[in-house]
Formats: C-alpha cells, structure tokens, sequence
C-alpha cells in the first residue's frame, strides 16, 4: 500500500511539472502560445486584453490567448500560478506582488506622484525596470505597469480641503501598515476594512470616510453614503503586467521586444481606461449629489506629513530601498 501511495506521489509531481512547462508550446500552426490572465474584471483585466492584441497583430510567431477573469484563481493564486509557469502572463495589482517582492513597497508610499502621468511615464520606463529588476530571482520579468487609480478621500460627514479638516476622522483604509501609518500621522482615526466590509461601514458609523478613487466608489458600490469628496492624490496604485521567466527566455529576441514592448503599450492603455472610467465615475457621483473639491490644498496633507522626511521612518524596514526611492523622486522631480 505504502509503495502504491509513493507511486501515486510521484505521478502526480511528474504530471505537475509537465503542465508547468506546458503552457509555452510550438504548435506548427499557431506558433507559441501564451497563456495571459487578470484575476479580476474591469480596466485591469481590458489592460491584459490589450496586451494580447498588441502581441497577436505583431505577426512574430507568439499566440496570446487570454483566460476570463475568475477562471485561473485570485490574485495571490494566479501571482503564484505566473511564477510556477503554469500561466505565462499576468495583469494583477501591484500590491499582491509585495507580498514575495518588497522593492515593489516603496510604491505604497504616500505623496511619491502628483498625478497619473508622472506615474505612467515613471513606471513604464528606467525607474520601472530598475524597480523590479529582481523579479527574475522570483520567476518572473516585469513587462510593464497599468493603473489602479489615485487613492483621495470621500466622507459622509464633512467636506475636506486641508489636512485639519480630517482630525478624528474615522476613515477606512485596506489592512496595510502604511496606509494606518499614513491616517494616523495625519491625525485621522483610521479603521482598517475588507473592501467587502465598506459598504456597510459607511451606513452605520463604523467609517465615516474612505480614499478610493471615483471609478472604485462606483464599481464597488460603496457610495450611497457618501457626501463629499477631495482630490487629494495621495497614494497610487499600480497593476503589473509580468511573465514567467521561463516562459520569456524560451522567446526568441525579437519576440522578446515584441513582449516587452506590448507590456509597455497595455500599460499605458490601461491609465487611459482609469482616466476614463474615472471621469465617468465622478459623474455618476456628481448625479449621486456628490459634492466634489477638485483643488483640495494638497500642500496642507504633505506638510503635515513632512514630506519627503516622513519617508525616513522605514529606512530600517527590510523593504526600503533609498536608491529606488530617490530614482522616483528624481524622475518627477
């Protein structure tokens, strides 16, 4: 019994790495084929369709065919499915690659872009590389970066244009230290919530804010409570667009380029989309009774931090990195 078990064990671990290496495959027809996939819907997984557009009218022998967000995994599952090869491509939130890759951190960091354009032309260049240059030490190669949104702030409660105004506040943020710290520093109450939780933490009192983007309030529905809203750009999310390590050394160089130069292309399609659906999130918004502040003053939020001072108090965190931080302070600069 035992050596039927061990026989078994054994099958099954030689099946899995077959299908590992099977997803890169030279069929006479097709060419190779690429396995590219979003674990969620919306601009993300419309920036991973692009990607695949870009590629297949490049004509170089690479097929990308895309899988249907939800069909492959979550975020950390296809992260890790993209790393083991069993998917060739991905398009997820950068945040989910933090969780092996700490580089990626120093992009959790408050007040680092000014807008969605400095972010665009910042991460899908150099300092983007440079960033992740080590991804090949965890099985992937960065291709590009796409948006997720600058994160500002909405109440039930009050209107906010300088950083006093969210004394005592309680605002929800996602469970990550830095966004506490942030709240905190700035004299907020904040409450650290499953997005699935907002909703209902908004009607009751529990959050009485949250600092997502206009495309998010209305995608997740978590607006029906809310009053007013500040553009105060202080946090940007990305969505990176990777490639099994594996899967990119078996392309030829031309391929190579091809992939890498879709990666970059998708990338900024995908700041195209949040641009867009934004836009028409604050309409929704505006329709909604919304009360909007398009000229917050931004400045009040960043003295009150002491920006970029305030950066120093994680240079003993293993993920801090002084060189990336000041090669992004420069690229805006």
């Amino acid at each position: 019994m035992k050596k039927l078990l061990s026989l078994l064990l054994v099958l099954t671990m030689v099946f899995a790495i077959a299908c590992a290496g099977a997803t890169v495959s030279s069929a006479a027809n097709d060419g190779i084929k690429l396995i590219a996939y979003c674990p969620g819907a919306g601009v993300p997984f419309q920036t991973v369709e692009k990607f695949a557009e870009i590629v297949n009218a490049a004509d170089c022998g690479v097929v990308v065919e895309v899988h249907e967000n939800g069909t492959l995994g979550n975020d950390a599952e296809a992260i890790e499915s993209t790393r083991m090869g069993t998917i060739d491509v991905i398009c997820a939130g950068t945040s989910g690659f933090t969780a092996f890759y700490e580089p990626a951190k120093v992009l959790d960091l408050p007040f680092l872009f000014s807008d969605a354009k400095q972010a665009c032309e910042v991460m899908n260049g150099e300092v983007g590389e440079e960033i992740f240059a080590n991804f090949p030490q965890f099985g992937l190669v960065y291709l590009g970066e796409g948006d997720n949104g600058l994160r500002h702030i909405s109440t039930t409660n009050r209107p906010i244009h300088t950083a006093a105004d969210v004394e005592g506040l309680k605002i929800r943020v996602p469970t990550s230290q830095l966004y506490l710290d942030v709240w905190e520093a700035l004299g907020a109450t904040p409450v650290a919530l499953a997005l699935p939780e907002l909703a209902l933490a908004l009607a009751n009192g529990t959050a009485e804010a949250q600092d997502n983007a206009t495309y998010h309030l209305v995608a997740n529905a978590t607006y029906d409570n809310i009053k007013y809203f500040s553009y105060i750009n202080y946090m940007w999310m990305g969505t990176t667009i990777a490639m099994n390590s594996v899967s990119f050394s078996k392309l030829s160089e031309e391929q190579q380029k091809v992939v890498k130069e879709a990666g970059y292309e998708a990338g900024r399609y995908g700041f195209e989309l949040i641009e867009a659906a934004n836009a028409e999130g604050e309409a929704t918004l505006k329709e909604a009774g919304v009360e909007f502040d398009a000229e917050p003053d931004v400045q009040s939020f960043k003295d009150k931090l002491d920006i970029p001072a305030y950066y120093d108090r994680y240079e003993n965190e293993t993920w801090f990195n002084r060189d990336l931080l000041n090669a992004i302070l420069e690229a805006i600069a």
